[in-house]
């Protein structure tokens, strides 16, 4: 019998135990896709750690982990407006969608409210809503320093601490 044959290339077990099936190489590149991404998240959560270090915010034994876009925090916060910042770094990073906070905090005092930020807002506007007066933006700014380095600069999206006043 003579002639030409034809098969399907990457098909079947290589010869002799040399390469690998379709399959094998397959589940061999998800595998290295998966490990790729470890590393990846691992970076971020590393990266979220060290900003949040250079921001000089006050948490002990900070731990920042990433799974795909959901970080979890925890640590000590020196007190609840650290805590309210950390969250919002975390937060407001490209690629993360969801922050679970299991942060503690070391001196407790009243939850600040959050705002997300809409087109056309400003902060004085903020100020008018929650405290009934724009000239309070001045609040708004300092609660979410260093974040915001300047009261005209913020976006659609971003999410800002709207601390509670005495």
């Amino acid at each position: 019998m003579r002639g030409l044959f034809s098969f399907i290339k990457n098909a079947g077990a290589k010869v002799f135990g040399i390469g690998k099936t379709t399959e094998e190489e397959e589940a061999e590149a998800r595998a290295k896709a998966e490990v790729a991404e470890l590393k990846l998240e691992e970076a971020a959560a590393r990266n979220l750690e060290e900003t949040i270090n250079g921001l000089q915010l006050q948490v002990e034994n900070l731990c920042v982990f990433v799974d795909d876009d959901m970080a979890k925090v925890s640590g000590m916060a020196y007190d609840q407006a650290t805590k309210e910042k950390v969250i919002l770094v975390v937060g407001n990073t490209a690629g993360i969608a969801t922050v679970d906070d299991e942060m503690t905090v070391e001196h407790i005092v009243p939850e600040s409210q959050f705002h997300t930020v809409a087109s056309g807002d400003t902060l004085g506007k903020i100020a008018k809503h929650y405290y009934g007066n724009a000239m309070k933006y001045p609040e708004i700014f300092e609660a979410n320093k260093p974040m915001l380095t300047d009261p005209d600069k913020i976006y659609p999206g971003q999410v800002l601490r709207i601390p509670h006043l005495d």
